[in-house]
């Protein structure tokens, strides 16, 4: 079969496979309200057991980011192959080691001194979680906010941007200031002579590469340019954090080494510098993970919004529906009306805040009360406008979870 034969045959399943799921979501929830917001349990495992197969052997942490649900962490590391949580605050870190997480991964710096000074009143939380550090600025925060003498585990971060032109050009999310084997090596020896630190762990995300789709629909010259720039930025940072990784360790003893996410999982375990790969929204697989050629996820997490009005022909509104998600404002970031195939936005009103209209042949098929079903642009920032998550199998409502928001949890 052609390359154009096979993606012909992957649309027809795909489509075949919507007005299934449509049904039997429509049935799951058809004695609940909407706005309502559902994870398919089956697509949710099946994107996990892919993960974990793409690890190729080494441990998964889950960013917690990208799910914001407790009971949904805890089902996937339940599973073989996931270890660890990789947390987007310290609030949420201390909240999730006080629930039992024994090992927490603090992905970005904090500023939040009452928790900084809880951590290092508890030898416990202390020794679930690793803060990450890459400025000494951070240190004197940390120990100018201190509640106890308690040892905080540090984990320093690589700057993994693409610098090209001698250094004019630059590729990729700007994050730590380390950028040269050195610099961290000097900023570990400094740590190491300082008390109440130790540093266990290095991170490097390339987001350039794991959050960037390489096969962009109706984009071919984009794609091609993309692919080139990725190989090129894989080859470059895989030998930049292996002489980092190298550097480290003359300095101190390294526990982990952690990369990639879902869009780089592969390729980032295949480095023996690597001892764990993150990902988080390769489980919901929302709109913008749609567009890679190494991998392809099942949609598993959506949200239903109600028809309110019927204003035309060709034309329905449902209620609500703007719920964008983070990133360069454009249409990319809008969810993506999904079930039943065939509605787009209307281009002068788009997703709005309280309702939205919403175009195609589709329309004259849905009734005053029907369910429109979309997927988010990316993960967890779903579970911010909703308090819970229907969980299906089938065409079954199994379980009734809280997300972060349903919790009372609002950490950004």
């Amino acid at each position: 079969m052609t390359a154009a034969g096979g993606d012909r045959a992957h649309n027809q399943a795909q489509y075949d496979q919507a007005r299934y799921d449509r049904d039997r979501y429509d049935r799951a929830t058809a004695r609940l309200d909407a706005p309502l917001a559902v994870v398919d349990l089956a697509a949710f495992d099946a994107n996990a057991a892919d993960l974990v197969r793409r690890a190729a052997g080494k441990p998964v942490r889950v960013a917690s980011k990208s799910v914001r649900c407790r009971a949904l962490l805890e089902r996937v590391l339940a599973r073989d192959g996931f270890a660890g949580i990789m947390s987007f605050t310290l609030a949420e870190s201390i909240w999730l080691a006080r629930a039992g997480c024994e090992d927490v991964l603090l992905a970005y710096p904090s500023a939040d001194r009452a928790a900084f000074a809880e951590l290092t009143a508890d030898q416990e939380l202390a020794e679930r979680i690793t803060v990450l550090v890459d400025d000494p600025a951070q240190l004197e925060l940390i120990d100018r906010s201190r509640g106890g003498g308690c040892e905080v585990r540090v984990c320093l971060e690589l700057d993994t941007s693409l610098h090209l032109l001698g250094g004019r050009v630059r590729i990729g999310a700007r994050r730590s200031p380390l950028r040269r084997p050195e610099d961290l090596a000097a900023l570990a020896a400094l740590i190491a002579r300082r008390p109440g630190f130790r540093v266990v762990g290095l991170m490097a995300y390339e987001g350039h590469v794991a959050g960037l789709g390489d096969r962009l629909t109706g984009r071919p010259v984009r794609s091609r340019v993309i692919r080139v720039m990725q190989a090129r930025a894989r080859a470059e940072l895989a030998q930049r954090r292996a002489v980092a990784v190298r550097a480290l360790r003359r300095v101190v003893e390294l526990e982990f080494v952690n990369g990639g996410g879902t869009g780089s999982v592969q390729s980032t375990a295949a480095e023996a510098a690597v001892t764990e790969v993150a990902a988080g929204s390769g489980l919901y697989q929302p709109r913008l993970f749609d567009d890679y050629r190494s991998f392809r996820g099942r949609p598993a997490a959506f949200f239903a919004l109600p028809v309110v009005r019927r204003p035309g022909v060709g034309v329905v509104t449902v209620l609500g529906g703007g719920y964008p998600a983070s990133g360069v404002a454009g249409p990319d970031r809008s969810p993506v009306p999904y079930l039943p195939a065939g509605l787009r936005y209307d281009p002068q009103e788009g997703a709005g805040e309280v309702q939205t209209p919403l175009l195609g042949r589709a329309a004259d098929e849905l009734v005053i009360g029907d369910r429109v079903w979309f997927r988010h642009a990316k993960g967890g920032e779903l579970c911010e406008r909703f308090a819970e998550l229907h969980l299906v199998s089938g065409d079954r409502v199994v379980a009734t979870v809280p997300t972060y928001r349903g919790e009372g949890r609002t950490f950004l």
